[in-house]
């Protein structure tokens, strides 16, 4: 995107928070400082604002990033997640914070840009000249993945920080494609999942559908306790085990509640089911 060409299309974005004056001034003082910049949908929470961006293909969402039921790190993730095309190579993350560490932790890493609360019209002139020079870096560079790792690892950062009693932060939800749509799964509702090259398959009991992250990814993000990787390729929900036995050649083969699929547990996992 060239955001100095005339002719090229308005820059669009959506704005997540769950205080509405908080919205409604950053809305005004965007119109001041980029009266150019078209705000396509406003969210009060997370799981609204991946919505959003998931119906609308933004350049830009803006997050709080402390927001009730799914955060903003949380939508981050799930927006990051979000399948790209021709037309859509993903968007800029800025997060709304009030807080100085995870603003300058965003900014050191180079990948995320921040607002702080309340949003000054001096430091949201400096941060929208930096998004504009990110936006014009994206122009023709046509891989959505170069940023991906690095915007990973930063949210992974946040979310501990957002944790000062050092209680982990796992996801909660995992945003899958679904046939022709994008569907929110509750992560207890997953039977387990399972890798190849390219996708990961999301088993529900009713649902089966794919996303792009690998399992070795989803390892460091789901509650350790509630999934166990019984395989390089598969994590399986723990409540969901119905038994485990042995084939005839000795493997074990874990059988899952409600599903028909069987599963094997490869020799670095056999540990898991002693007396097996």
């Amino acid at each position: 995107m060239n955001t100095d060409s005339s002719t090229a299309p308005p820059v669009r974005c959506v704005i997540a928070d769950d205080e509405r004056l908080m919205r409604d001034q950053l809305r005004a003082r965007l119109a001041e400082v980029w009266p150019e910049l078209q705000i396509v949908g406003e969210a009060k929470n997370g799981t609204e604002a991946v919505e959003l961006v998931s119906q609308h293909h933004p350049d830009i969402v803006f997050l709080d990033i402390r927001m009730p039921g799914l955060t903003g790190v949380d939508a981050a993730r799930q927006i990051a997640q979000l399948p790209t095309d021709d037309d859509w190579d993903g968007c800029e993350i800025v997060f709304i914070t009030a807080y100085d560490q995870y603003a300058v932790e965003a900014f050191e890493q180079g990948v995320a840009d921040y607002v702080l609360k309340p949003a000054e019209r001096e430091r949201l002139q400096v941060t929208v000249g930096r998004i504009k020079k990110r936006l014009a870096a994206r122009d023709g560079q046509g891989d959505a993945d170069v940023a991906a790792k690095p915007l990973q690892q930063l949210l992974h950062k946040l979310s501990a920080s957002l944790n000062p009693s050092g209680k982990p932060s796992y996801l909660r939800w995992i945003q899958a494609t679904v046939g022709q749509s994008i569907q929110m799964i509750p992560v207890e509702d997953v039977l387990f999942f399972i890798s190849d090259e390219k996708y990961t398959r999301v088993q529900t009991a009713t649902v089966e559908a794919l996303i792009r992250k690998p399992i070795k990814e989803l390892v460091d993000e789901l509650d350790p306790e509630l999934f166990w990787q019984i395989h390089r390729s598969t994590l399986v929900n723990a409540t969901a085990i119905s038994g485990v036995t042995r084939d005839l050649r000795g493997r074990q083969i874990v059988t899952v509640k409600g599903h028909p699929e069987k599963l094997e547990v490869s020799r670095s996992y056999t540990g898991l089911f002693k007396g097996m």
